[in-house]
């Protein structure tokens, strides 16, 4: 008895960084040295953004070793703030297939989209490659449809400024070219995910989102845009605190496990963390492919970084990274409408991979 109080003893006084910790309720708050990162070039950072340079950024936030070690504030954001999320509520979408497949609530990424909607009027524009699409093409931005978000008449501003009918705003688009094809980023085929998951469960995304995952995180401050038909946007409607922002980014960076609970499948972060499309052409120094509504990042150029990097990224500037070989997940939080929306791409190569030791 006298040896295994002493093993209960020696765990509770181990440094956080040899404990795997978990921020169900809140977050274990340490200083940067302690877990293995230089403070100089996080405050060099933080000092820049508070002096405008990188225009208006809202938070930014360093975890390693499952510990919060920088958490900073600028203008108008706080701790408490539920922030837009923009494009980053893709990848908690993808979370929810995810689970769903899991718990046999949905079949598969092979199933065809339209085996979902038996009971919708034949679409509009109907043919083999409609007939073709499968869940794995909108999990990657490669449906065929003529869905894009470019310009004022995109189909995607069409889409956010209509009420009701996402699902079938979205089943209705005319095909140019063969589903699995090509990638052409695709808001709305993510935004169907939703129907999906409503016309299997009942409940749609945000629902499901709460009962199998937010509730175990200790999420409970979240607000969703939503049509009037309850039906969430979840290409970008999701708002969160930033430290329940990183809790997500823990989550994956554990490969879907949290406290003693394999919440999302290791497979699944697996293959939504798997180049699923090479992006090498697109011209972007930053990117080099595509997972399961995830981004994948090349590793820090300059230092020591030998495997990628994934990436959840909203407009107006919100990210998460997770960078498992540092065992970190950074968060950034903005409103920046220019070329500074991606400013935190930047700093995290220039700064705050600087700073691992």
């Amino acid at each position: 008895a006298m040896k295994r109080a002493f093993c209960i003893l020696l765990f509770a006084t181990l440094p956080l960084s040899a404990q795997e910790v978990w921020p169900t309720p809140d977050w274990a708050v340490d200083v940067p040295e302690s877990q293995g990162l230089n403070i100089e070039p996080l405050r060099e950072i933080t000092e820049a953004i508070r002096s405008g340079s990188h225009g208006d950024i809202h938070s930014l936030l360093v975890v390693r070793n499952g510990v919060l070690v920088w958490e900073e504030y600028f203008g108008s954001g706080d701790r408490e703030e539920i922030h837009t999320l923009q494009s980053v509520t893709k990848s908690f979408t993808s979370a929810a297939v995810g689970i769903a497949i899991a718990r046999n609530d949905i079949t598969g990424v092979e199933t065809k989209i339209l085996d979902f909607f038996p009971d919708y009027p034949e679409p509009e524009n109907l043919d083999d490659r409609k007939m073709a699409i499968r869940l794995k093409d909108l999990l990657t931005m490669r449906s065929g449809t003529d869905y894009h978000e470019d310009g004022p008449d995109s189909p995607h501003l069409q889409l956010n400024a209509t009420r009701t009918g996402w699902d079938t705003f979205y089943l209705d688009r005319p095909m140019v070219r063969d589903p699995g094809e090509h990638f052409l980023y695709d808001s709305g085929g993510v935004i169907l995910l939703s129907a999906i998951l409503q016309r299997r469960t009942g409940l749609h995304a945000d629902q499901y989102l709460d009962e199998h995952l937010f509730e175990s995180l200790g999420i409970t401050n979240t607000h969703w845009f939503r049509n009037d038909e309850m039906h969430p946007h979840t290409g970008g409607g999701l708002s969160l605190r930033s430290r329940d922002v990183a809790k997500f980014g823990l989550l994956y960076l554990r490969q879907g496990r949290w406290e003693g609970e394999q919440l999302v499948q290791k497979a699944w972060v697996e293959e939504s963390f798997e180049e699923q499309v090479d992006l090498r052409h697109m011209g972007r120094p930053d990117i080099t492919g595509y997972g399961y509504l995830w981004w994948i990042m090349r590793p820090d150029p300059d230092g020591e970084g030998r495997t990628p990097i994934y990436a959840a990224m909203g407009f107006m500037g919100q990210y998460i990274f997770v960078i498992p070989e540092h065992r970190m997940v950074v968060v950034s939080t903005g409103r920046n409408m220019d070329s500074k929306s991606r400013d935190a791409i930047r700093f995290l190569y220039s700064h705050i991979l600087k700073a691992v030791h």
